[in-house]
């Protein structure tokens, strides 16, 4: 979750709050005596004084927003104001006597509710309303941009705004593909853009310290888990086909991945035609030598670690036989793969519609 400026009534604030309640308090007997005299008021001088308060828990629902950095004194007006606490006095009281963090969001209370028993419930952390994105394995940024943006309301535009320097993320990247983390994140309508892709890049940047993966190393090893985390069908074949593309650039031979191809012209087929391996653009790995210039997907957990430690083996190719089941066979030779192509291309025939 992203990480959220909290509220905190420190003890030199409180001071300096219950001076200014005071200071308030006073003012309400000024101005609320001048009143009863002149419009001849029904309510009590205990009401002026001290302000009604709400007896019970309320009912029906009222929806309260907690801003970031919001003071004690703006929280007890919102409460008042949505119609959850009767007045500002006793409000700001119940404020003041707890330590607890008021976090950003938006909180599910009922109207009518005595000052404390709302206050309890402002901190009370069952009562925030979150919504919960998915973000899966293998995304783009811009999926993942999709997705925040019709859970969240918040424009595309603004997502596509945040750059790879607003995030701090390594010199070489290019763009967001392949930092952010796919997990499951909540977030809050007091959540921007770039509060909720910094909370992916910061989860990321927890995976790679629990993996030991050096500042230095960061750029490459998202890019191979990426180019692993698109190809692979099963995270059970990530390490050999990280073996595989890391075998193909020891003895010189180009990845010709079709998912670096299909990310190159903003394509999402498997299969690429001649005309897009053709294309000219760094990501090509037909054209170009090594790995991309950068991830092409958001990787796992599993393909960073096959990345870090691909298997075994002395294979140069791969070749997915069955796109349903995700069944990979990989070949030393390039007729046992020759082979594997004959199988894919008959299961492709036997399942028109896959691409």
């Amino acid at each position: 979750m992203a990480e959220r400026q909290v509220s905190r009534l420190t003890q030199s604030t409180k001071i300096f709050l219950r001076r200014r309640l005071a200071v308030f308090i006073a003012a309400l007997l000024v101005v609320g005596l001048g009143f009863l005299v002149a419009k001849d008021s029904v309510r009590s001088w205990y009401e002026i004084s001290t302000g009604a308060d709400f007896v019970g828990a309320g009912s029906g629902e009222a929806i309260v927003t907690v801003l970031p950095g919001e003071t004690g004194q703006q929280i007890a007006e919102s409460l008042v104001e949505s119609g959850v606490t009767a007045s500002f006095a006793p409000t700001y009281r119940a404020l003041l006597a707890t330590d607890g963090l008021f976090y950003p969001g938006d909180y599910s209370l009922k109207k009518g509710m005595n000052s404390k028993i709302a206050v309890e419930a402002l901190l009370d952390g069952g009562n925030r309303i979150e919504k919960t994105a998915l973000i899966k394995e293998g995304y783009r940024a811009s999926q993942i941009f999709k997705t925040l943006s019709d859970i969240y309301g918040v424009p595309i535009n603004d997502f596509e705004a945040v750059t790879p320097s607003d995030l701090g993320l390594p010199k070489e990247a290019l763009n967001l593909d392949g930092y952010l983390f796919p997990a499951t994140y909540s977030f809050s309508s007091t959540d921007t853009a770039l509060s909720m892709l910094e909370a992916m890049w910061n989860r990321m940047q927890q995976e790679l310290d629990e993996l030991n993966v050096p500042d230095a190393k960061i750029h490459e090893t998202l890019t191979l888990a990426g180019l692993v985390q698109r190809e692979g069908r099963s995270s059970s074949d990530f390490a050999k086909m990280s073996r595989t593309f890391l075998n193909r650039i020891k003895v010189g031979m180009h990845l010709q991945s079709d998912a670096t191809v299909s990310y190159g012209v903003n394509s999402s087929t498997v299969s690429t035609t001649a005309a897009q391996r053709a294309n000219d653009n760094p990501w090509n790995t037909y054209k170009y030598a090594g790995l991309p210039v950068g991830p092409i997907s958001a990787p796992g957990t599993e393909a960073i670690k096959a990345a870090l430690a691909p298997a075994s083996g002395d294979w140069l190719f791969f070749c997915t036989v069955n796109l349903e089941t995700g069944e990979t066979e990989f070949n030393a030779t390039y007729a046992g793969h020759q082979a594997s192509v004959a199988k894919w291309q008959a299961w492709m025939r036997a399942n028109p519609g896959w691409e």
